[in-house]
């Protein structure tokens, strides 16, 4: 008995293997776990593609979001902005050149 059934969170996985406090979110195809009822932001978005990112980098980003939630399955999210997450949301963070 002990740890043997915690995650590398350190929580404690169901029978089936899954972490039903985590979702599995997509970045340019790279999937990520994400605490399932916390929104993701524009910066979160773009560091988990661009580690490094700050807002203050010279390079400007965009990004948008596909297989959403049923009410905004799709969308642009913009600088300062976040998104509710789902099981298999899909991102891609384009680089848009200098600020």
């Amino acid at each position: 008995m002990g740890n043997e059934n915690l995650n590398q969170h350190g929580r404690e996985e169901d029978k089936g293997g899954k972490d039903d406090k985590f979702v599995t979110i997509y970045v340019e195809t790279k999937p990520h776990q994400w605490p399932k009822n916390e929104p993701i932001s524009f910066v979160q978005v773009v560091q988990l593609e661009v580690p490094g990112y700050t807002p203050q980098s010279n390079i400007t980003y965009s990004v948008k979001w596909t297989r959403g939630n049923g009410d905004k399955p799709e969308g642009i999210l913009a600088p300062g902005a976040s998104v509710k997450v789902k099981d298999g949301i899909r991102f891609t963070v384009s680089e848009t050149g200098q600020s």
